[in-house]
């Protein structure tokens, strides 16, 4: 029996070394390959196709946005248009008096303020530098709340430090930042725009924290971790897509959030100075006039110009994050 035994286990043994010979003819070990690593079957599914086919479906949110983009248009070629008034020229009439106060005519169609400077030139102006205020601030607050963000989220090492950041910062009212960076900095575009995007991007951080947390450990991430998927290809493939909707959501409400900020900063008088129009400048101006019904235009156009930035951002943020979300798509 002994015999017989170790006859057995010498066969059983030939057999496994022959069947590894033959395995090691038939397999060989594939290099990694980052784009054929999650190479699935053919699709004619395009995200971005299938985002902008969604978008057009709305017709509130087009006709809007083409008020936006002529609004963009019209205040950068303004100044260049024939019979533009500079708008901090103050005008007087043939006798060397200020043409103040003069209601909307021809010549002035928004009217002239106090000290006889044109209205027309002095909204679109502001409507200029709160535009690109509201734009640098919700472009700031974007990358670094959305780089922030995906790091505090995906990266379980760095979770701790930024928690505590997060703590010590979203403790400090972002009121108490703006009014504290105006009594330190000269007013001026660059150091409003830098006081409101100290704390702003926090929000954003959070948010997108919270939802990579969410989609972090599901099915798909842990195939690509697997398949030796490098974390920059997850993150920007598998987790930022996902995300397209919320971020241009809250991108597009940062817009009109930032301006609005300019105004009340402006209205609490640490805004930019007067020689700089803006639509916080043109707004506190006329609330003083507000008692006066012959004097109301002057709050009037630059409100009624903010309401339809404001509201056309507002509605084409949702419109788009709608568009943007996969579950809307065909």
């Amino acid at each position: 029996m002994t015999i017989l035994g170790h006859k057995s286990v010498k066969l059983e043994n030939s057999i496994i070394e022959t069947a590894k010979g033959a395995q090691d003819d038939l397999f060989e070990f594939a290099e990694y390959d980052e784009s054929s690593a999650e190479k699935a079957g053919y699709s004619n599914y395009s995200y971005w196709k299938s985002t902008l086919q969604a978008f057009l479906h709305n017709k509130l949110a087009l006709i809007l946005l083409g008020v936006i983009l002529f609004i963009l248009l019209f205040t950068c070629i303004q100044p260049f248009l024939p019979g533009q008034i500079d708008p901090n020229l103050v005008n007087n009439d043939v006798s060397g008096m200020q043409i103040s106060n003069h209601k909307p005519d021809s010549k002035f169609w928004f009217g002239t303020n106090s000290i006889g400077q044109d209205l027309w030139s002095r909204v679109w102006a502001g409507t200029r530098t709160s535009i690109t205020i509201g734009f640098l601030v919700a472009l700031i607050e974007a990358i670094v709340g959305i780089t922030v963000g995906v790091l505090w989220g995906y990266v379980r090492k760095l979770d701790f430090i930024f928690t505590e950041i997060y703590n010590v910062l979203d403790n400090i009212p972002s009121t108490i930042v703006l009014i504290l960076f105006s009594y330190v900095m000269k007013p001026s575009v660059i150091s409003l725009i830098i006081g409101m995007s100290l704390t702003r991007w926090i929000g954003m951080a959070r948010f997108i924290r919270n939802q990579i947390l969410i989609i972090r450990d599901r099915d798909y991430n842990l195939a690509s971790r697997c398949l030796g998927t490098p974390t920059r290809r997850i993150v920007i493939k598998n987790l930022l897509p996902y995300l397209v909707s919320v971020i241009m959501l809250r991108m597009a409400l940062a817009i009109p959030e930032a301006i609005g900020s300019e105004v009340f900063i402006t209205y609490i008088g640490l805004g930019l100075p007067v020689e700089i129009p803006s639509l916080g400048n043109l707004i506190t101006t006329g609330r003083n006039l507000l008692a006066s019904a012959a004097l109301r235009y002057q709050l009037i156009f630059p409100t009624v110009v903010l309401s339809i930035v404001t509201i056309s951002f507002y509605i084409i943020g949702n419109a788009f994050a709608d568009a943007a979300d996969p579950k809307n798509h065909v």
